[in-house]
């Protein structure tokens, strides 16, 4: 485990990435990352990949398309 420290930037809360964490991500300053909240509250750092991203924005056009109908099932 690696800890790491939240601060403040301005109107943001910012959380710092070691050398570290960028190497364990493959990840370089600049890159884009996703953070996906678990079922358990965890939440899990991915560097980008644009399958997932690809995936992940049509899933939201399914969701804005039938709304109401998934609202009604919740």
């Amino acid at each position: 485990m690696i800890e790491t420290k939240i601060r403040k930037v301005g109107n943001s809360a910012v959380m710092t990435l070691t050398a570290e964490m960028l190497a364990m991500l493959d990840a370089k300053e600049g890159d884009r990352l996703f953070v996906v909240r678990g079922d358990d509250g965890s939440l899990r750092v991915m560097a980008h990949d644009p399958a997932l991203a690809e995936a992940l924005a049509a899933a939201e056009t399914v969701m804005d398309d039938n709304r109401d109908m998934l609202q009604a099932l919740a």
